[in-house]
């Protein structure tokens, strides 16, 4: 995995600390034409892999890499799926069945299921999970999708509910359907951790909120710090900046200072914004293996 990942919260209007922040980045981004000139910024500073949702407006970025595979050969999307403000919309305004309907393929599997209703649904559980992981995997076809996260509003419910054999579902069918390896999006890591150990997914790709001040991180520092220091998996941080409470300097040196931390991911706007925050990963993870600077 690459050291530096490149996100998608500014461009669909997502902060967590600032609602006038989030609406301004909406309206900045409500065309495709802004989304690519900044992932074409980031590119260009060598940022090659775009962790994103399954957004409806993703389809449009990927046609764009599809049109130029020259210009484009380095780079590679990180899917996360669901996005799952759309599954809430549609059910809300049509019903359970009919977003379904909506969603899944047209299939004589999803017919069946439609003609026995929900009843023959609920046995084929998992069927019916993989063929709603390939309706949002669809836009990404003829596309480099080396790893595919499941997003922590399901990782995180499954936990709660303790459906951990959904999360082994999800990893089985990642890997034999599209050869690319899974993730799992939380926000509580060491019981995250846990659950995938007993489920025998070895050394896991798992992204979580990892940040100086603990925020939206389930269980405190102390506990993330435990977890990445000593269980084995391959940990991603987001939220770093903590959605802009920490100033980036001293943000990134708390994140490269848990050495086993193998990739970063963060959202910005601009080119400057993304020089610059690159700039200090490469800066803070050099200077870890420097004992004379420590990060």
């Amino acid at each position: 995995m690459d050291r530096i990942l490149f996100g998608d919260n500014q461009f669909f209007g997502i902060n967590h600390m600032s609602e006038e922040k989030a609406r301004a980045q909406s309206i900045k981004f409500q065309d495709d034409d802004a989304i690519m000139a900044v992932l074409d910024a980031a590119y260009d500073e060598g940022i090659h892999t775009f962790m994103c949702t399954t957004h409806e407006r993703v389809a449009a970025i990927c046609d764009r890499v599809r049109a130029s595979p020259e210009h484009y050969r380095h780079f590679q999307f990180y899917p996360c799926m669901p996005y799952a403000h759309k599954y809430a919309n549609a059910v809300t305004e049509h019903g359970m069945l009919e977003a379904l309907r909506q969603f899944l393929p047209d299939s004589g599997r999803v017919s069946a299921i439609f003609k026995g209703g929900m009843s023959i649904a609920k046995k084929d559980v998992e069927g019916l999970a993989q063929l709603l992981i390939d309706a949002e995997m669809k836009m990404f076809h003829e596309l480099r999708t080396p790893v595919i996260f499941l997003q922590n509003v399901v990782t995180d419910l499954l936990l709660g509910m303790g459906m951990h054999d959904a999360l082994r579902m999800f990893a089985e069918h990642i890997k034999a359907r599209y050869h690319a390896e899974p993730g799992f999006i939380t926000m509580n890591l060491p019981r995250l951790l846990d659950a995938l150990e007993q489920l025998g997914i070895n050394n896991p790709i798992v992204c979580a909120n990892i940040n100086k001040i603990g925020f939206r991180m389930s269980g405190g520092t102390a506990l993330y710090e435990e977890a990445i220091a000593t269980r084995r998996c391959r940990p991603v941080a987001m939220s770093v900046f903590a959605s802009g409470a920490l100033a980036p300097r001293e943000a990134l040196r708390y994140v490269c200072a848990q050495k086993n931390i193998g990739s970063i991911v963060f959202g910005a706007s601009s080119r400057h914004n993304i020089a610059e925050t690159k700039r200090l990963i490469d800066e803070l993870s050099d200077s870890r293996l420097l004992p004379e600077r420590a990060c």
